[in-house]
């Protein structure tokens, strides 16, 4: 139902190909510790310090760990779902969707298959947002440079949404796109580059002198904010850093490239807590050093909100590699959806398959993404709200994906007694996670209708 293909957030733009061509080398704990911290690092990054200034100094961090302690237990329920039975000697299961379907069958693996297609046009929307940003932001910079801070450099993100639009219309008629891994490889290289540059920038920040107040408990209700806008931007911001956490969907593809012995569940279980431990120590760094830098007034990107004019090309080149490694990201994808429908199509009229000329020119597959691309692009321009979106996606992607299944499937494989101890425990905590995704996702989309309020798609410049 649902292609193997890894569905990617931020720089998990690790094919699932590439991966498959790890696993016939047996990789070991460190290399599966390198696959996740690679995953989970991107494009989330930039609103933490955005969500710190929402949460403040106390429950900020401690919200980073929660989420991290989540993921991480999660995590080590769904690896011991790799295999059916038997840890060492079960059967495989090579993609998430196998292992709800090994596990939990029937009406899970269509909740499974619509979380993850929900996940991807989702994600392809986020994308397309945060890349015309940063790239509006290079010549907002450029701007600054030479004409003050004081200018009236704003742009027109409309603008650029439509030419990434174009761009992805040309690269979703590529061929054989899957087989592109080095694209995968220079977008990982892009997200490090990026998330260095940002905390680097606002170390900086910090020594020059703070450019806003922080407090323990962020916003203050009446000074920034007021209560009702105040108990919104919390949710929203739960939902930005679920958005920073989300791996989980792509751990069976990580797990399937580690040899054995040892088992592979207890590799990577050694592998999620390092790679996990990483992982939240640097986003400590980028959310506590953003938010010591601009405080209560931090922007919801920290690289294109302007709170940094110099180095200018320092700026300009972290913003081009969001750019470029989103580029990519975006394929990576759809690309799965894609197959699915045109799989789908195939199936039920063969004559749509047919390709024509040395250029292979399928006409249905010419007409179907364009058309994706088209609607995604003009979503885009109706709702190009960072924040919003990246909270809507995490709320989307944390609670079913990280949370759900791996609770349900661990259940269902060790055959844990109904309302015995351990069964209340994990229902408790899937259904603690499930209210904080409502609540997210909630005020993610309150974001939206507030912003929709004052947005005019095409002059309204930022």
């Amino acid at each position: 139902m649902v292609s193997s293909s890894p569905l990617i957030h931020g720089p998990q733009v690790i094919l699932t190909k590439f991966l498959g061509s790890c696993a016939q080398v047996g990789w070991t704990v460190w290399t599966a510790t390198a696959h996740i911290i690679t995953a989970v690092i991107g494009s989330g990054v930039l609103s933490l310090a955005w969500a710190m200034a929402q949460l403040g100094w106390v429950t900020g961090p401690v919200t980073l760990v929660l989420f991290a302690v989540i993921t991480f237990y999660t995590c080590g329920l769904l690896a011991d779902c790799y295999r059916v039975g038997d840890p060492v000697t079960g059967k495989r299961n090579y993609t998430y969707t196998e292992a709800v379907k090994s596990n939990l069958g029937g009406w899970y693996v269509w909740f499974c298959g619509f979380c993850q297609y929900a996940n991807m046009f989702g994600t392809g929307i986020g994308y397309t947002i945060t890349a015309s940003i940063s790239a509006a932001a290079i010549n907002k910079s450029n701007c600054f440079h030479w004409h003050g801070h004081d200018a009236d450099c704003s742009q027109n993100t409309s603008a650029y949404i439509i030419g990434f639009g174009v761009v992805q219309v040309l690269f979703s008629q590529l061929h054989n796109f899957h087989k592109l891994w080095w694209l995968s490889i220079i977008a990982a290289i892009m997200s490090f580059c990026y998330s260095t540059i940002a905390v680097g920038l606002s170390i900086a920040q910090t020594i020059s002198g703070p450019l806003g107040k922080t407090t323990m408990t962020g916003t203050q209700v009446g000074v920034d904010v007021d209560s009702a806008q105040k108990v919104w931007m919390t949710f929203q911001a739960l939902g930005n850093v679920a958005f920073a956490y989300s791996y989980a969907i792509i751990l069976i593809e990580i797990q399937d490239t580690l040899r054995s012995p040892p088992a592979e569940n207890e590799t990577m279980r050694r592998a999620t807590s390092m790679g996990i431990s990483v992982t939240t120590a640097f986003y400590m760094l980028c959310g506590c050093l953003g938010y010591s830098a601009f405080g209560n007034g931090a922007s919801g990107n920290i690289l294109t909100g302007f709170g940094f004019y110099e180095p200018f090309w320092l700026v300009d080149f972290a913003n081009a590699c969001i750019v470029v490694h989103l580029v990519g990201g975006f394929q990576v994808f759809c690309q799965p959806l894609f197959a699915a429908v045109e799989g789908a199509v195939a199936a039920r009229w063969p004559g749509s398959a047919r390709e024509h000329g040395a250029a292979r020119l399928n006409v249905f597959r010419l007409v179907w993404r364009t058309a994706f691309v088209a609607v995604i692009t003009l979503l885009a321009i109706l709702m190009p709200f960072f924040n919003s979106i990246l909270g809507i996606l995490g709320s989307i992607a944390f609670w079913p994906l990280t949370v759900f299944f791996p609770v349900e499937m661990y259940i269902r494989q060790r055959q844990v007694p109904r309302f015995s101890t351990k069964w209340a425990a994990l229902q408790s905590l899937s259904f603690v996670c499930f209210l904080v995704t409502v609540a997210a996702c909630a005020a993610s989309v309150q974001g939206v209708l507030d912003s929709l309020k004052t947005y005019v798609p095409f002059k309204t410049r930022s």
